[in-house]
């Protein structure tokens, strides 16, 4: 469904990589690994049609993802490297916004609902500025909880600056997807963290 054909990336005057190519099926998950520096980041961020690779193309169900444009984005799931959090929104109002770039609207009973998932009960109203790191991330990982109708899950680092618990459930809720004949492609810097998930490793930089 997601195929990537001679993918080149280039940033400042260094190549990251080239003649990059390969294809993720319906329920399977690809762990993007490689040493700081390799294009990680690049390369999920050209997937997601949010940087344009110096050559090469990626498709969606044998199209080009950015002919599709906005078809494409309503079937995909993005999660940054960093949180992508507001400093003066709450928890909840940091939720309702992210939901709503792709296009989800929620009440507020759902949205509590899904804070307190990741382990945010409580915290609801809080500005985000006084939550740390570790809630930060949870604030954007809650956006899973209603990503079950997009079937492309792309994430950066999803469990960056999350305890074990946190990890567990994100764990989960990827495996789910996974079962539903989702497509997952990820990056992770420790094989634990992934737990008894079965990836397919695309290697960068080596």
């Amino acid at each position: 469904m997601l195929q990537a054909v001679g993918l080149e990336c280039v940033r400042g005057r260094r190549r990251l990589f080239r003649d990059l190519s390969f294809e993720v099926q319906p329920g399977e998950l690809i762990w993007v690994v490689g040493p700081n520096g390799s294009g990680k980041t690049s390369l999920l961020r050209i997937l997601c049609t949010l940087l344009v690779p110096e050559a090469g193309t990626v498709l969606w169900r044998g199209e080009s993802t950015q002919e599709l444009g906005e078809l494409f984005r309503a079937e995909l799931a993005y999660l940054g490297h960093t949180p992508a959090v507001k400093d003066d929104l709450s928890a909840l109002e940091n939720l309702r916004f992210g939901l709503a770039q792709q296009g989800i609207d929620c009440g507020d009973a759902a949205l509590a609902g899904a804070l307190a998932r990741f382990g945010l009960g409580g915290c609801e109203q809080l500005a985000a500025r006084a939550l740390s790191q570790g809630q930060r991330r949870r604030v954007a990982l809650a956006r899973l909880a209603f990503a079950g109708e997009q079937t492309l899950w792309i994430l950066d680092e999803p469990l960056t600056a999350l305890d074990a618990g946190a990890v567990a459930l994100v764990r989960e809720r990827i495996a789910e997807h996974l079962e539903r004949d989702g497509l997952v492609v990820l990056t992770s810097h420790q094989d634990a963290e992934l737990g008894g998930l079965h990836a397919r490793r695309l290697l960068l930089g080596g």
